[in-house]
């Protein structure tokens, strides 16, 4: 362990952006809840309808997860249970960023060759990890007593979050030692991340034994706010020693470089896929485009199952129809669809704002500069890149669009009206996902150090269109994201103008971007 303590304050210090966005984030969110659902259910009447309502929706309880109670923290806890997934999912980032990605980059090797242990590494970043895991957990505890919370529950649901996230930080170090690289270690990372939600959304949308299998599971069933079962905390607990001690053991069986479970070796003739940039870009796009695809999907699907049962979830607020009005619709089922796919538009933006930011990764590992050095241009190299950015989003869209359409219209018993209502505004939110995708293009062609900026103008469309809307910030601040210009749909009308505008916005920064490569060095 020589040289931990350096390791770690270079780690924090690599991290002095990153970590306290995605610690203020996460501990921030239970505080956003809390203001709403006092507003919006201001009286035990409004709460037991709301439990009532959601306590019998299999789909609300899969996606969000088990709800215990009418008390106003039972409530903005059971919200805020989005948190048991993001606070393992930054976890886990964390620690392959600053174990196997370095190893990948040869800063560990140049690192070993001075006086630091074969462990320090990870041990660093375990702790750098767990800190954040654990700064995030007190912002929200100390937000929730503030306003006004129960001293048991606040504390009770800071400590879900971070049993979830040291279990996930065990996790991510496991599958470093196991992974033949970063990438593969991510993979394998995720897919579990991705079974513990799925046994966790099952279980709870069931009988709820499936559930007591998941570490994000065990945190929801510590039950903050509805008589705490303290004796939870055992199983996270002994699931994060294991997991850290395994993970220890596994890194002292394994060579520097390589992970337990080789690499297998391609096939020794390339399909004609590969014959050019774009089969590459292809064979590089596929995984990302098929994850997010299936992910989008399912929650289309869940969505349009919940909601003609949203009215009675919502009951007859008129807070909460202002609140959902702002996103438009006719109907409170219509501004609860709008506000739902607005939501979704902003993830699909994520998803090609990472396409783009490959593009960088590419240049940043010298894999684009072989890619050039043959009779591939710029300009063919950065489309291929932008055909799955621009692309993908049309795809992933539509699927939302019919995966919430069919069941929405089972529903109200017109599937095809249904069908191709959501399917126009799910694909209505392509121009302002275009405009993001544009700017990312236009950052890696002028200052490709900065590309990775283009994260915090995703998270400044989400507080302008999410929250902005809400707490009625003016109108001019609202305006600055391409979301606030799109149609108000289901239920609103559709001007051609606005649209048109963030097309055309989105082809001069995509064109801007594409010449913009041209005229700078590679890396």
């Amino acid at each position: 362990m020589t040289g931990l303590v350096g390791l770690i304050r270079l780690y924090v210090r690599r991290d002095r952006i990153v970590l306290p966005m995605w610690v203020l984030s996460i501990g921030l969110i239970p505080l956003l809840y809390a203001v709403s659902f006092r507003g919006l259910y201001p009286t035990a009447a409004d709460r037991e309808m709301f439990y009532q309502a959601t306590a019998n929706a299999p789909a609300q309880l899969a996606m969000v997860g088990p709800i215990f109670g009418d008390d106003l923290g039972a409530l903005v806890t059971w919200r805020a249970g989005v948190l048991l997934t993001l606070a393992p999912l930054a976890a886990l980032l964390t620690v392959v960023r600053h174990t196997r990605a370095e190893e990948d980059a040869g800063r560990t090797e140049l690192m070993g060759s001075t006086v630091v242990g074969r462990h320090a590494a990870l041990a660093a970043a375990i702790v750098v990890a767990t800190g954040g895991v654990c700064a995030a957990a007190l912002v929200a505890s100390v937000s929730l007593l503030l306003t006004g919370f129960a001293p048991a529950g606040s504390i009770a649901f800071g400590l879900g979050i971070v049993a979830v996230g040291v279990v996930f930080a065990g996790i991510g170090a496991i599958a470093v030692q196991i992974g033949s690289g970063a990438r593969v270690a991510r993979g394998y990372a995720l897919a579990v991340l991705a079974a513990a939600f799925v046994l966790r959304a099952v279980g709870d949308a069931g009988s709820g034994t499936l559930s007591w299998l998941s570490p994000i599971g065990w945190s929801a069933q510590l039950r903050p706010f509805a008589d705490e079962r303290w004796w939870v905390l055992v199983l996270p607990s002994a699931s994060a020693a294991a997991t850290v001690a395994s993970a220890f053991v596994l890194a002292g069986r394994r060579d520097l470089g390589s992970g337990l479970v080789a690499e297998r070796d391609g096939s020794p003739r390339a399909s004609a896929a590969l014959s050019g940039v774009f089969g590459l870009a292809w064979r590089q796009q596929r995984g990302l485009l098929l994850a997010w695809t299936l992910g989008l999907g399912l929650i289309g699907l869940v969505l349009g199952s919940a909601a003609e049962g949203v009215g009675g979830q919502l009951g007859s607020s008129a807070a909460i129809s202002d609140a959902l009005g702002a996103f438009g619709g006719s109907s409170l089922v219509e501004s609860f669809l709008a506000a739902a796919i607005s939501l979704l538009g902003i993830a699909v933006a994520a998803y090609s704002i990472s396409a783009i930011l490959r593009a960088r990764a590419e240049e940043e590992s010298s894999l684009a500069e072989m890619i050039l050095a043959g009779s591939v241009g710029r300009g063919r190299w950065l489309t291929s890149q932008l055909v799955f950015a621009l692309g993908g989003p049309v795809v992933m869209l539509a699927l939302v669009g019919l995966a919430a359409g069919v069941p929405y219209g089972l529903a109200i018993g017109d599937v095809g009206s249904a069908v191709s209502t959501l399917l126009g505004a799910a694909l209505g939110q392509l121009p302002a996902v275009w405009v993001l995708t544009a700017a990312s293009a236009l950052l890696f062609g002028l200052a490709p150090q900065f590309s990775n900026s283009a994260w915090a103008l995703l998270i400044g469309c989400v507080l302008l269109g999410q929250v902005g809307a809400v707490v009625g910030l003016p109108q001019f601040w609202l305006d600055l994201s391409p979301f606030t210009h799109l149609p108000h749909l289901p239920g609103g009308t559709v001007a051609a103008t606005p649209i048109l505008w963030l097309c055309a916005l989105a082809a001069s920064g995509c064109l801007a971007g594409w010449w913009a490569l041209h005229r700078r060095d590679i890396r």
